[in-house]
C-alpha cells in the first residue's frame, strides 16, 4: 500500500506487508513518544480532530501523536458544536474542514459515516471509529501490543492463541482486530460472549476462511484457558435500545485475580481497549488485577501514541525525515515509560 495521501478507513486496505511496515515505523517513533527526543517534522501542519462520540484515549492520543511530530491540532467534539446541528451535510462539512486541515481524524456514531465523509474530503481521513463497524487504528495498536508482549517470550503473532471476551456483537475494536488477524497464520481464536452478543457471523467466517481455528462459547472459564492473550471488552451500552437492555449483560464475564489464577496460564497477557467499566456490577476487568504484571492495558494505551505517530508520518510522507528534524528534549520530565 502507498500510504502517502491516502485515507485509513478499514482493515481491508492492509496486506500483511503493510502491517509490518506500520509496525517498523512505530518502533522508530518510540524515542519521541517517550520524550527522549523531539521532532518538528510536521511543523506548520494541522490536524482536524472531529469526534462526534465520547472519547478519551483515541482523541487525545491522536492529538498527542500529531503534537509530538511538531504539528498543531484543532478539535471539534460533539454535534452541538458544529454546523451539522444546523443541518449541514457530511459532504459540506468535509469540503470545508479539509480546506483548513492537512489530515483529519473522525469518529462518528453511524457505520459507514467516516467513509462517506472521506469521499468528499480533500485531505486524508483516518477512521477513529464509525459506530459498531470498525476502529482500524485501535486494531493496529492492539496487534502491535500483542507483538511487543509476545516478543519478550520469543514468540510472534503467527501461532497466537487469543480469547476475545464480552460484547463481540457491538464492539468495533474486536471486529477490526479479527479482520487484522486474518493476515497472519495459525491463529486460534476463542470467542467468549452471551449468545445475544456473539461476533457477527460474517467475521467468524472470515477467520475460518483464513485457516484459523475459531471456538465460540458462553463459558468464561473454558474460553480463557490455554491462551496467550485475554482481550476483554465492555458492554457497549450506547449501542443498545435501552439502558435496561444493556444492564442484562453487565458483569456477566467478569475477570478478577482469582479467576485469572485458577483458569489462565501463568503468563497470559490481559488486554482491553479501554475504557473498562469500573462501576459496581460491571468490572469486566476487576481492579484487583491492577498490580498483576500481566495486565497490559496501560502499555497498550501507551502504544496508541507510537502507532498513531507512525500513521501520520506515513500518510503525510515524512517517515524518512523524522530523525533529521529532531533534537534532545530540553525540559525535565519524570520517567514514566
Amino acid at each position: 500500500m502507498n500510504f502517502a495521501g491516502h485515507h485509513i478507513l478499514g482493515i481491508d486496505q492492509f496486506e500483511r506487508s503493510d502491517v509490518d511496515h506500520i509496525f517498523a515505523v512505530a518502533d522508530q517513533m518510540r524515542p519521541y513518544a517517550q520524550r527522549q527526543r523531539m521532532t518538528t517534522v510536521l511543523e506548520g501542519a494541522i490536524l482536524g480532530s472531529m469526534f462526534f462520540e465520547p472519547s478519551t484515549r483515541t482523541r487525545i492520543s491522536f492529538g498527542s501523536a500529531f503534537n509530538l511530530l511538531g504539528g498543531h491540532v484543532r478539535e471539534t467534539t460533539g454535534f452541538e458544536s458544529t454546523a451539522i446541528a444546523k443541518g449541514e451535510s457530511l459532504y459540506d462539512t468535509a469540503r470545508v474542514l479539509s480546506g483548513y486541515s492537512d489530515v483529519i481524524v473522525m469518529r462518528h456514531p453511524e457505520a459507514g459515516s467516516v467513509g462517506e465523509f472521506a469521499s468528499a474530503s480533500r485531505v486524508p481521513v483516518i477512521n477513529g471509529g464509525d459506530g459498531a463497524n470498525e476502529h482500524p487504528s485501535q486494531a493496529l495498536l492492539d496487534l502491535y501490543t500483542i507483538r511487543s508482549e509476545l516478543a519478550g517470550r520469543g514468540r510472534d503473532i503467527d501461532g497466537l492463541r487469543i480469547a476475545m471476551v464480552g460484547d463481540l456483537r457491538f464492539g468495533r475494536t474486536v471486529h477490526s482486530l479479527s479482520r487484522l488477524l486474518g493476515r497472519f497464520n495459525d491463529v486460534s481464536v476463542r470467542l467468549v460472549s452471551p449468545a445475544e452478543l456473539k461476533m457477527p457471523e460474517g467475521l467468524v467466517e472470515e477467520l475460518r476462511m483464513a485457516g484459523h481455528e475459531v471456538i465460540e462459547t458462553d463459558q468464561l472459564e473454558q474460553g480463557i484457558a490455554n491462551v496467550d492473550i485475554v482481550y476483554s471488552t465492555r458492554i457497549q451500552e450506547e449501542r443498545f435500545d435501552t439502558q435496561e437492555d444493556a444492564d442484562l449483560y453487565r458483569g456477566r464475564f467478569r475477570l478478577n485475580q482469582s479467576i485469572y489464577t485458577a483458569f489462565c496460564e501463568p503468563n497470559t497477557v490481559i488486554m482491553h481497549p479501554l475504557p473498562r467499566d469500573s462501576r459496581a456490577g460491571a468490572q469486566e476487568l476487576d481492579e484487583d488485577l491492577n498490580d498483576d504484571p500481566n495486565l497490559a492495558i496501560f502499555r497498550q494505551s501507551d502504544n496508541g501514541v507510537v502507532l498513531r505517530m507512525a500513521l501520520f508520518a506515513l500518510i503525510l510522507g515524512v517517515e524518512d525525515q523524522v530523525d533529521a528534524c529532531s533534537r534532545p528534549v530540553n525540559w525535565t520530565t519524570e520517567r514514566r515509560f
